[in-house]
């Protein structure tokens, strides 16, 4: 198999991996405080990161070392923030309806990239902004009961996404991958774990379960996550992002029951052509 054949293929995984910690997050959240969900999430997370930390090729010492520590902190306290308005989201709109908004993040970032980056933002590119958040307002439904606080949480969620992909690209520019992995994991562990004493709930016994499998499923779609973007081209892999909206939404309906609106489906699939299209344009 060819590397760029293998890197799409390792991408569809991830996707379907993330996809089924949506659902594993929304099962349990429904049960358990999301805090404390997390809280768990977090810790596995921060054993992954210190055991690749400690396995990278320059050493724990070296993948620690950051020259923009304040803003890789900073990076990961967010990242905890946006994954915590994701999963009470779920709770609330479901998978279906939460993935179709967030799935706008990357025109946010396009949105976002010229006056934060001082990129040059095309007139296409614009316009697939302006089609985007046409197929945003086609999911939310102004006035028919969808756009709620709850919607809004979403497109909160995506704004900060879009906030720390922004981050991603400047830390990047003087730390290496495996610096920006580390504080990824460590500064949202450490974040969600101050609060721990006041949201710390015991987890039923044939709960623990879902919950190693979704410690696990985080951990393997990273792993094959990084291991897409070392063989195949970031810009080759990013279309193939959206189907974790699919495996989400797939999840979504087949184990929890919830319905596909026909204005759903087609706003999602506005904000993905949109999103494809922006990709193209940027090339």
């Amino acid at each position: 198999m060819k590397p760029s054949t293998l890197g799409m293929v390792l991408m569809v995984g991830a996707m379907f991996v993330f996809g089924t910690q949506d659902a594993l997050s929304r099962y349990l959240a429904e049960a358990y405080s999301v805090l404390g969900v997390l809280l768990i999430r977090y810790w596995f997370f921060a054993g992954f990161v210190i055991v690749r930390a400690m396995r990278a090729p320059c050493g724990l010492r070296q993948v620690v070392r950051s020259h923009r520590p304040v803003l890789q902190s900073l990076r990961g306290v967010m990242l905890v923030v946006q994954v915590w308005m994701m999963v009470k989201s779920f709770t609330l709109l479901g998978l279906v309806e939460a993935h179709a908004i967030f799935a706008c993040y990357p025109l946010i970032i396009a949105a976002l990239a010229g006056p934060v980056l001082g990129e040059r933002v095309t007139l296409r590119r614009w316009i697939a902004i302006g089609a985007g958040a046409a197929g945003v307002l086609l999911i939310l439904r102004p006035g028919a009961g969808l756009f709620a606080p709850a919607s809004l949480l979403v497109l909160l969620a995506a704004l900060n996404f879009a906030a720390y992909g922004l981050l991603t690209r400047v830390v990047g520019l003087h730390d290496p991958p495996e610096t920006s992995f580390f504080y990824t994991g460590m500064a949202g562990a450490v974040a969600i774990t101050l609060p721990a004493p006041w949201i710390w709930a015991p987890i039923a016994f044939h709960d623990w379960f879902w919950m190693g499998l979704l410690c696990l499923s985080g951990s393997m779609g990273h792993y094959l996550l990084i291991r897409a973007l070392s063989i195949s081209e970031a810009s080759r892999l990013q279309p193939l992002a959206y189907f974790q909206l699919i495996f989400a939404s797939a999840a979504g309906v087949i184990v929890f029951g919830e319905h596909l609106q026909p204005l759903t489906v087609a706003g999602a699939a506005l904000v993905v052509a949109a999103g494809l299209f922006n990709l193209r344009a940027s090339r």
